[in-house]
């Protein structure tokens, strides 16, 4: 577990259950101004809880995507990179100051110019569609060593914790035989 991870924080065109809808463009200025380095990261919107920092926060056609290390040196860091490697925790949220914005139908407001200052971690994202995810390869060395290794090991066709495209047939899998020690009388 290294902490790593990517994700979108929030997706263009999308209504979250707020009734707001990102507009391409939006982050623009704000990222402009502050860098990756400049929005936090925090856990559940709570300032007193940084859990680590933006590698990388950038738009492209989709949306605003990000790339993250959680601090594990800090206890809710090594918390929250467990709980997303288990799948118990993968929402993303924004938190930002309305710059622009225009009323659209249906009681939906258009954002057109976000300041953004931070990015959380959280359960319950208003916009359904923000998540992260644990890239593949994202684990230190040490850890895509032991998973080599005990790839090595297990029998042939047994499962993994990679999800399988299509289910297999496991193996049949038998101990070898091995020679009992003759008994002294």
């Amino acid at each position: 577990m290294d902490g790593h991870f990517i994700g979108y924080a929030s997706l263009f065109g999308v209504p979250d259950l707020g009734n707001d809808v990102v507009a391409p463009g939006a982050f623009a200025g704000s990222l402009g101004e502050r860098g990756a380095a400049g929005v936090r990261m925090l856990f559940q919107h709570d300032p007193a809880e940084p859990i680590g920092r933006w590698l990388s926060l950038r738009e492209d056609a989709r949306g605003l995507r990000v790339e993250g290390l959680i601090n594990l040196a800090v206890q809710r860091g090594r918390e929250a990179d467990a709980l997303m490697r288990e799948g118990g925790l993968d929402g993303l949220s924004i938190g930002f100051r309305t710059l622009r914005s225009s009323p659209q139908r249906g009681g939906l407001r258009r954002l057109l110019a976000v300041d953004l200052w931070e990015i959380s971690l959280v359960t319950f994202p208003l916009l359904p569609g923000a998540r992260a995810a644990v890239p593949d390869g994202a684990a230190s060395p040490l850890a895509r060593e032991l998973r080599a290794f005990a790839r090595r090991l297990a029998p042939r066709g047994a499962p993994s914790a990679q999800p399988a495209a299509r289910p297999a047939a496991l193996a049949p899998f038998t101990l070898p035989s091995v020679a009992q020690p003759k008994r002294l009388a």
